[in-house]
């Protein structure tokens, strides 16, 4: 260590300076430790003063309290009292404020209302009537036909429509004034019905089943994005052809993988697609009835983690697969509804226990996943007209929403809340004077969309439970058209073009406009049309120009002239005993006729023969 030390001081002579960079810091922890001992110490003895202070204050107001009372203690307890308090909750001593009540106090009779209240209050939130937001409406004009489909994306921000006058309609809330109109309509499936329309779980794509085969998916902007293949229909084995051959009932999306959808059809089959692969389906569901024959399902859907499919057939069947294995059913419901009717929608619960089915029964039913046997709940009298008449849960599962159908003139559709644990009806809404077919309660806005048999989409909403969606375009006032003053000619650019022809270049659309009004004849108002006779040589406002005056005044002449000869002579006898117009003015200046008389050589040369004649 010696020979080192004394290497770098040679080192640091030879080289001239007098070490190697600064020398490191050295701490004493003991000093550090013990300094920080004592800061502990100095704050726990300056809080357990207040501390005692504090205990000290109450004790004396709490004696003075029970002296003035006239209540008499003895000894020991005012020992008691008068001893330091245990502290039970540091908490409770700092919210203190005032004295500690007396032993044996019960309360006052306000506190006991504000608690009596508070409890109201908390009844009311748990009611599930009170959480329906139904305080506000606006409608959409869909069109005059039957609403079939309604779909609202994950966000809330955009909602699409379709109905029985093969049109889709976007309607988009941001960006949507007071006027209520549509951004956009479109036939995407010609002229085929649209069944049912959903958005994926990001939004991004649209599921468009009609009533042709082959279901298409489009963008949110309404641009084709994939169509789906068609099946053979000449094969006997359905689940041998790359896609359905009869018309679609239903689909939806897959609610965890997002490219991932379903259809079913009538060809009896359900089929689960892939986004990526448009060629073939990616597995097939074939419903069977008791005799092992095909059914046709009506609606499909998958339950809240996607791994079961469950299907409503046309025999009253609800059979529900595991979704990866499609052979053989894992429930089976043989009697849900009456046979022959179509099931209109399957509905899985939020917390994926229970299943609600809308039968073409006029019932509505809710099942136990777990005992798949009987329903647990059963409501009848619910009219349905429509083969895809919704059911859905609220946003909290605790009611059960369907709509009802009317025929012409004979009521009003409703829409109809249940109970979901006691399945009594609880509120009902009358929506209009046609069918209640589609109804859809989104989560995130707490907002409810009803498709009605009129043409029209209805939302509903309530300003304090309700978020964004239907709010925001109320709150917007109608925008006025923008009319251009004057016509502005299109600027040419011609960099090339002598400075004498050359265009001065446009800065602004305004600012060319108070240009133009400052030109006299760029800013001349046209003149308003004639009215009356005409003047000016201007022919009046009838016709506008003179092809139209004379097809007026001469061409469509009501005076039936079949001989024009007849005409013109029927006038000539009083032309000649009362002559008004041509012979009073030549009477002082037109000279007598004077006739030659006919001569006997006249007379001789009339009587030659004709070659005699004389040829001038």
């Amino acid at each position: 260590m010696a020979q080192t030390m004394s290497g770098d001081r040679d080192i640091s002579s030879v080289m001239g300076f007098s070490g190697f960079g600064k020398k490191a810091r050295t701490f004493d922890l003991d000093a550090i430790f013990e300094q920080t001992r004592r800061t502990a110490i100095e704050r726990s003895q300056h809080v357990l003063g207040k501390f005692i202070y504090k205990n000290v204050i109450i004790s004396c107001l709490v004696i003075t309290s029970l002296s003035e009372s006239g209540s008499s203690s003895d000894s020991s307890s005012d020992s008691e009292l008068i001893g330091p308090p245990v502290p039970t909750q540091q908490d409770d001593d700092d919210d203190l404020v005032g004295p500690p009540l007396p032993p044996g106090y019960t309360g006052s009779t306000a506190h006991s209302d504000d608690d009596d209240e508070g409890d109201a209050q908390d009844d009311g939130d748990d009611n599930p009537v009170k959480k329906i937001p139904d305080t506000h409406e606006i409608t959409l004009q869909h069109g005059t036909k039957t609403v079939s489909a309604l779909g609202l994306d994950p966000s809330g921000a955009r909602l699409v429509t379709g109905g029985y006058d093969y049109d889709v309609r976007f309607w988009d809330f941001a960006g949507m004034d007071q006027s209520l109109q549509a951004f956009r309509s479109l036939q995407p499936c010609e002229c085929h019905q649209i069944k049912s329309l959903q958005y994926s779980i990001t939004g991004d794509v649209i599921l468009v089943v009609s009533g042709n085969a082959q279901a298409k998916v489009l963008d949110r902007d309404g641009f084709n994005v994939m169509e789906c293949v068609k099946g053979d229909q000449y094969i006997v084995d359905m689940a041998n052809t790359k896609g359905h051959t009869a018309m679609l009932n239903s689909g939806c999306w897959h609610p965890k993988i997002k490219e991932e959808f379903m259809t079913c059809s009538n060809d009896g089959t359900v089929r689960t697609w892939d986004l990526n692969s448009e060629k073939k389906h990616k597995s097939v569901f074939k419903p069977r009835s008791f005799q092992g024959k095909k059914v046709i399902p009506t609606c499909c859907t998958y339950s809240r983690d996607g791994k079961l499919i469950a299907a409503g057939c046309q025999d009253g069947t609800i059979q529900i697969w595991d979704r990866n294995l499609s052979v053989h059913t894992k429930f089976h419901c043989r009697q849900a509804h009456t046979p022959g009717t179509d099931t209109s929608c399957l509905s899985f619960s939020y917390d994926g226990v229970t299943l609600a089915s809308r039968g073409g029964d006029d019932t509505l039913k809710t099942w136990d996943i777990r005992n798949f046997r009987n329903p647990v709940k059963l409501a009848t009298g619910l009219t349905n007209y429509f083969s895809m008449t919704d059911c859905c849960f609220s946003p909290d599962d605790k009611l059960l929403v369907t709509g009802t159908s009317v025929k012409k003139d004979e009521g009003n559709g409703k829409l109809v809340f249940f109970d979901r644990a006691s399945f009594e009806r609880v509120y009902e809404i009358e929506v209009s004077s046609a069918s209640v077919v589609r109804c859809l309660w989104h989560p995130k806005l707490n907002q409810i969309m009803v498709g009605t048999g009129n043409g029209l989409a209805k939302v509903y909403y309530d300003p304090v439970k309700s978020h964004r969606g239907a709010m925001l375009c109320v709150v917007k006032s109608k925008r006025k058209e923008k009319q251009a003053e004057t016509l502005t000619q299109d600027y040419i650019i011609t960099p090339h073009a002598l400075p004498m022809f050359r265009e001065a270049r446009q800065r602004s659309t305004r600012k060319q406009l108070e240009k133009d009004r400052l030109d006299p004849k760029k800013s001349h108002k046209p003149e308003p049309p004639v009215s009356g006779p005409g003047r000016g040589g201007r022919v009046a406002a009838h016709g506008g120009t003179l092809s139209s005056f004379i097809v007026k005044n001469i061409a469509l002449d009501k005076t039936d002239d079949s001989n024009p000869r007849e005409a013109i002579l029927r006038h000539a006898k009083e032309a000649s005993e009362n002559p008004y117009w041509v012979a009073p003015a030549y009477e002082h200046t037109q000279p007598e006729p004077v006739f030659a008389e006919d001569s006997e050589e006249d007379e001789e040369a009339e009587k030659e023969p004709e070659w005699k004649k004389r040829k001038i």
